[in-house]
Order: structure tokens, then C-alpha cells, then sequence
């Protein structure tokens, strides 16, 4: 996976925008960027989109901003002297792709067939845009197309929604998902970047899905943690299960024999996506103790903690 190709992951979703007036790209850009997801492509649908894609930019230098619906060398051309990092085309045109790749900017060909995807691969490609994603199959039809290619990344673009959208990015082939849902035209034309804000909130908070794991509560020796787990098992008739550090009752509540992290305890939060969780949080400006983590084997972060306290408590992630 290229650096860009990390970048892209790592935000799972990357905002479809069409621009038609060029003052919206800014407040637009800012919405996105409340909303936790600071990234766009920027389609060049309309003769303003290397106009919007510099203004974002030149304001916002840490915004992963990219151009869309690219059709030519020339619009690629534009496109990257306006600042965009990376190209996006909806199908695959082997004159945009090789002048993309000769001038060393990542490029992201639409693919909808196997003949598209081997057309990529012939180029030195292996992540490509499954478009129009729903309209062409969905899901079932990208996993069977998927199947022989087995270094193939896709990045569906085309009909993903708030209801599909984290069924897409479970199965293991995705880069991300390309979406305009939370950028809907109406909403950029009534100015209304509240909306926009929420709807970019709520997509992020679907796609890493965090929820309330377990309490850890620090006692001063086994004994102690063990007739606390007995308490409950005795009030709420929660189970007790003992491990070589803590004792749970139930699945809620664990007793550690010693002094764990945080000084009252932990709490556990897991997520659908931990890496994504991570650099979620390291956008809000959350720092993580690296010391921490644990990894899969294929080195995907499994468990971390922050580094700072809430309330004496000590927090971490974990992979669901």
C-alpha cells in the first residue's frame, strides 16, 4: 500500500463533492473537517472544480484533497496544478492513467469488469474504483470479481449510503468507500453546513462503530478483586470468570488483581475498525501510548490506550 493509499484507508470514506459555486468549497471543506472526516474529492463536473480544489488547498494544507470525474490528461493537468494529491476517473482510460503514472501521481481508475481490473494490473495498479458500485452489482458482485485478484484494493464509489456503507467496508478488499451522501448537492446549495457536519459525524461514527466494552476497576491484591466479582455475582447474579490479572463478573465489570492502568481503573471501548479508530482520534488531537499496542498478525493494531486520564480513568480501544 503506497503512502497515499494509507491515507486514503485511514479515513474510510472519502467525501464525493460536486462544486458549482466556488465560495461553498470553503465553508464545505470546514463542515467536513467538524465532522471529523477532512478529505474530498473534488469532480470535475463543473468548470470550477481546479478553482475549489486550490482554494482548499491554500486554506486547509493538511486536507487530503483529491480530483474526481477526470476524463483527460488536461483536466489531470489542472487538477494537480490546483494542488489536488491524488486523480480519480470513472472508468478506465489508459492515456489519463499513463500520464498520471509518468508524471508520479497516484491515480485511481474506475473498473467495473475483470477485463478493467487486468487493463490496471497490466500498469502496475493495484488499487482501483469499483463504479458505479451498486448500480453495477453491489457488493456480491464485487466480492465474486475480487476473487481471483487477490492484491486488488477497491474503492466502491456509486449508491454507498448510511445503510450499506459498513457492509462495504467490512470485507477485506476495500480501501475506502467514495460517497456524496453527506455532501448532497441541496445541502451545499442552501448553504446548510450544519447538516453537512452532522451527516459526516454520524457516517464516521457508523463506520467505526464504538461502543461501551467493560469498567476495570483497580483493587490493591487478588483477594480483594475476587470478593468484589463475588459481590456482584451475589447482587446481579453476574458470572464470575478469574484470569491470571483480573476477575470479571459478568462481561461489564473487571476487577484487576493489582493496580492496573488509570488511577481508579480502565475503561474498554471497542471499534469495527482500530486503526481507523486511532487515526480518527489522532485528528482531534488525542494522543495514543504506543507502548500499549498490540497487533494481529498481518500488524493491524488490535488494542491500544490513550495516553491521558478521564475522570481517574485510563481508556483504551480494542478490535471487535
Amino acid at each position: 500500500m503506497t503512502e497515499m493509499e494509507k491515507k486514503i484507508y485511514l479515513m474510510g470514506l472519502l467525501p464525493v463533492i460536486k462544486i458549482t459555486d466556488p465560495k461553498t468549497a470553503l465553508p464545505l471543506a470546514g463542515a467536513l473537517r467538524e465532522g471529523g472526516l477532512p478529505a474530498a474529492e473534488i469532480t470535475f463536473r463543473t468548470e470550477c472544480a481546479a478553482e475549489a480544489i486550490a482554494a482548499i488547498t491554500k486554506a486547509y494544507p493538511d486536507m487530503l484533497v483529491g480530483a474526481g470525474t477526470v476524463l483527460s490528461a488536461a483536466q489531470a493537468d489542472a487538477a494537480i496544478a490546483a494542488g489536488a494529491t491524488f486523480i480519480v476517473t470513472p472508468g478506465f482510460n489508459p492515456r489519463v492513467v499513463t500520464h498520471c503514472l509518468e508524471r508520479g501521481v497516484p491515480i485511481i481508475p474506475g473498473c467495473s469488469s475483470p477485463s478493467d481490473i487486468e487493463a490496471a494490473l497490466e500498469l502496475g495498479l493495484q488499487t482501483v474504483k469499483f463504479f458505479p458500485a451498486e448500480a453495477a452489482g453491489g457488493l456480491s458482485m464485487l466480492k465474486a470479481m475480487a476473487a481471483p485478484y487477490g492484491q486488488v484494493r477497491f474503492m466502491p464509489t456509486g449508491g454507498i449510503n448510511p445503510d450499506n456503507l459498513l457492509s462495504y467496508l467490512k470485507f477485506d478488499k476495500i480501501l475506502a468507500c467514495g460517497g456524496s451522501f453527506m455532501v448532497a448537492e441541496n445541502l451545499i446549495a442552501a448553504g446548510n453546513y450544519a447538516a453537512i457536519t452532522e451527516l459526516t459525524r454520524q457516517a464516521m461514527k457508523t463506520m467505526l462503530g464504538l461502543e461501551f466494552l467493560h469498567l476495570g476497576i483497580n483493587s490493591a491484591n487478588a483477594e480483594e478483586a475476587l470478593r468484589s466479582a463475588r459481590l456482584l455475582e451475589r447482587l446481579f447474579g453476574m458470572p464470575v470468570e478469574e484470569g491470571n490479572k483480573s476477575a470479571f463478573a459478568g462481561t461489564a465489570f473487571e476487577f484487576m488483581k493489582s493496580k492496573g492502568p488509570g488511577t481508579m481503573g480502565h475503561i474498554g471501548i471497542r471499534t469495527n475498525f482500530a486503526d481507523r479508530a486511532i487515526a480518527y482520534f489522532e485528528r482531534q488531537g488525542f494522543a495514543f501510548d504506543d507502548s500499549t499496542m498490540t497487533t494481529f498478525d498481518n500488524g493491524k493494531p488490535k488494542f491500544i490506550y490513550f495516553k491521558d486520564e478521564i475522570g481517574g480513568f485510563a481508556f483504551h480501544l480494542i478490535q471487535k
